[in-house]
Parts: C-alpha cells; structure tokens; sequence
C-alpha cells in the first residue's frame, strides 16, 4: 500500500512466475521427463517384437521421452532417414512443451524493474506535485516521499531477479533434457535399423551361351 496503485502490477506478475515456476518444478521432473530405465525396456520390446498399439499409446503418454521413443518405433519398418526424420519432428513438440510458460516468466523478469521504474515516477511526480502546492515547510515529509516512492522499484526488483535466474535454470535444464533424450532416441535408432535383417541379393542371370536366342 505504500508503493501505491503502481504495486498492483508488480503483485499480479508475482503470483503468475510463482505459479509457473511451481508448475514447470513438478513438470520437469527427471523421474517425470526421463523415466528410469524406460530406454532400455523399450529397446528390448523392439528386440523381441512386443510391440502393439497399445504398448505405443501407453508409452506415448507416459513421459516426453516415451512419446520420442513411440514415434521411433510407429514407424519403425521404414529407412532410417525416414525414422530420423520423425524423431525430430516430434521432438520440436515435445521440447516446445517443456518449455512452455518459460517464455512468460522471461517477460516478467523484464518487465520488473519497468513496472517498478514506473512507479517510482508516478511517486515522485505526484510528490513534487504537493511540493508546488505546499511548499517545502517539512523536509521529512518530502524524504518520507522518496523512500514511498522507491518502493515500487525494489519490489520489481524483487520480483524480475528471481524470475530471471529461474528462466535462466529451467531453460538449461530443458536443453539437457533435450541431449539425454537425442542420446536415448540415438540408441534406439541405431536397434532399429542395424540389427533389421538385410534384404538377400539378387541372384545374378547366367550369361546367355553363345547363339543361343534371346
């Protein structure tokens, strides 16, 4: 209240990144986004040819790694450029997901120490504004102003510096996420097209005995 209406701002951008950071905290949960083990369990389904579509629908919506894994093996008859290909188009979704909401709080530690500026304008110009009228009979009440007046700046800043260090965090932790499972899906392509058996030779034609009609 003592910053003003300028505060309300800086307060509703502070509850939007602590609910978006809480939310990306349980959604980028490594036992959330890279299950234990599912890598290998999925190799060996490919190995032993457990795959149904049923197998694929669970692993699909079981983690962004499994929905990596699942578009591998739905098209897992076809070429190996075919398969890449299909890695990365679903990895682009899968890593916009996971950064989604990032790009929010990004805007908020920028606009933080804005909204706070802007506040302490507002608190300065509305205190000269007195002055002009008044006068300055009470010094302390001019000081008294000021110090008002700097606390919209502090609290943006309050607000934009954690925000940006945990934009900065959950976007490195999105990129590592993104080289483990390139990793996985690696492994997994190369089970896929390596140990797919090779197509048998063509028998050559014997060559035709001389003046034998063609």
């Amino acid at each position: 209240m003592a910053g003003g209406w300028a505060m309300a701002p800086i307060l509703i951008c502070s509850a939007i990144a602590l609910a978006i950071v809480l939310e990306r905290c349980w959604t980028l949960r490594r036992s959330s986004v890279l299950p234990p083990g599912l890598s290998q369990e999925v190799r060996e389904w490919a190995r032993s040819d457990q795959l149904d579509p049923e197998h694929l629908e669970k692993l699909s919506t079981g983690s962004p790694l499994g929905e990596l894994l699942a578009a591998a093996l739905a098209v897992r008859n076809r070429p190996r450029e075919l398969i890449k290909e299909r890695i990365e188009d679903t990895g682009r979704h899968v890593v916009h997901r996971m950064e989604r909401y990032l790009n929010t709080l990004g805007t908020i530690a920028l606009i933080g120490p804005l909204l706070g500026l802007f506040g302490t304008v507002i608190g300065l110009i509305r205190m000269f504004m007195q002055v002009m009228v008044g006068g300055m009979a009470d010094p302390t009440k001019m000081a008294g102003g000021i110090g008002e007046a700097l606390i919209c700046t502090a609290a943006g800043l309050t607000v934009a510096i954690p925000a940006y260090v945990l934009h900065r965090y959950f976007r490195s932790k999105v990129a590592g996420y993104c080289v483990d499972m390139e990793k996985q899906a690696t492994l997994l392509l190369d089970d896929l097209t390596f140990s797919a058996p090779a197509s048998a030779p063509r028998p050559r034609r014997a060559p035709a005995a001389p003046g034998a009609s063609v």
